[in-house]
């Protein structure tokens, strides 16, 4: 139950009359991220009373990251603005003058379309960039995922701070929900919703391991491991080290599929995924590397797979909706609520190795059969899309005090 519900009064008087013609503007600059709007975008897109308007950016609109938009038309949404930033230098300085481009960018982009509301998710920099220009330009913001910690990146900083430029928060869990207040915001505008990565989980169509092989030109062999690393953007350790550790151990699996998901476009991506593209080219047979394996494909092997490894968010939330153990490196998800399944280990190589013989080993599989998310769903979108047409939004927020 979401803080909110204990604030009943407070909640009449945020909630008013259904909106006719609703602009709802949605920004999306990642694979991951499209992936957990998914499901709300086809609901504000089918809904009568909203004029949805997309907006995609940051990586979606790269070639070394999959041109992801792609994904996105082909699912039958016509963005209504692109807005290219330049990510062939991925240094932290270069990273900075991103944002400013895409800030500019948004900025123009808002004040043309006027939207009654500003729909972001998460903790990229480009969402950041969106939140700070919709702030100027007096357009409310519902943020989705605030609350949580993930003390390995620098993300962690830009969620709070999105927390505090938004109107509406849509939290994943009530310990969530809690930290939002403690930033100081109305009870009765936070609502405690569950994981929208969890219920497209398990609402999607999976594919079966033949039509899914084809797919992705590999013959899936089990054992299989679901491989995400990204840059620890908060590390003493460098890139080139971690990312060394991390293949040194799975070269101990040759026996294992392993499928490598691409690498965030955040600073160091690049030495990341040539490490992983040479690991892949020494075992082609074996190993496949995928800039976006998209949606329907990364469910289905989540689905397949036999353990996942790397520190995607994923691995913390989706993973163990399906039972799957998670072998989880380094300090990038410190911070997040943890289920059962859930091996945690350092950047170091015989660490990540033997988690990885855990999580293969039958005891550990048995357990995980019987593991309970800690990101439960239950009409997410759906409750996002009716709160978001329902909600007067308040620009002129109160700080709350936790007396």
């Amino acid at each position: 139950m979401a803080i909110a519900d204990q604030h009943t009064e407070q909640r009449k008087a945020l909630l008013g009359e259904k909106i006719v013609n609703q602009k709802i503007c949605v920004v999306t600059g990642t694979r991951a991220e499209y992936g957990l709007l998914r499901r709300l975008l086809f609901i504000l897109k089918n809904d009568p009373q909203v004029e949805l308007q997309l907006v995609v950016t940051g990586s979606h609109l790269s070639p070394s990251h999959g041109m992801t938009v792609n994904e996105i038309e082909s699912d039958g949404f016509v963005p209504i603005a692109k807005l290219s930033i330049d990510l062939s230098d991925d240094s932290k300085l270069a990273t900075v003058k991103a944002m400013a481009n895409v800030t500019s960018q948004i900025a123009e982009t808002l004040s043309n379309l006027k939207p009654d509301v500003v729909v972001l998710l998460g903790d990229r920099y480009e969402i950041l960039a969106t939140a700070q220009a919709a702030l100027i330009l007096d357009i409310p913001v519902a943020h989705i995922h605030g609350g949580e910690i993930t003390s390995g990146a620098f993300d962690d900083s830009i969620r709070h701070a999105i927390t505090k430029m938004s109107s509406l928060h849509f939290v994943a869990a009530k310990e969530y929900a809690k930290r939002v207040v403690q930033l100081g915001e109305q009870p009765s505008s936070v609502f405690n919703v569950g994981s929208l990565g969890v219920e497209n989980a398990l609402a999607s169509e999976l594919m079966n391991k033949s039509d899914l092989s084809k797919t992705l030109n590999i013959a899936l062999k089990n054992p299989i491991l679901l491989v995400t690393y990204h840059p620890t953007t908060r590390s003493t350790m460098s890139v080139t080290e971690e990312i060394d550790h991390v293949l040194s151990a799975l070269e101990n699996f040759s026996y294992c599929t392993i499928v490598f998901t691409g690498v965030n476009a955040d600073p160091g991506n690049t030495e990341v995924s040539s490490q992983i593209a040479k690991f892949v080219q020494r075992d082609p047979k074996l190993r496949s590397m995928h800039a976006s394996l998209g949606q329907s494909r990364y469910l289905s092997l989540l689905n397949l797979c036999d353990a996942v490894v790397g520190n995607s968010s994923s691995g913390i939330i989706e993973a163990p909706a399906f039972g799957k153990p998670t072998v989880n490196i380094g300090n990038r998800q410190d911070g997040r609520l943890r289920a059962n399944s859930i091996i945690d280990v350092g950047v170091a190589k015989q660490e990540i190795q033997t988690a990885i013989e855990t999580a293969l080993s039958p005891n550990w599989r048995e357990r995980c059969a019987n593991t309970v998310s800690s990101y439960k769903s239950s009409n997410t979108a759906q409750r996002i899309a009716d709160t978001l047409k329902n909600a007067d939004l308040n620009l002129h927020k109160t700080f709350f005090d936790i007396s």
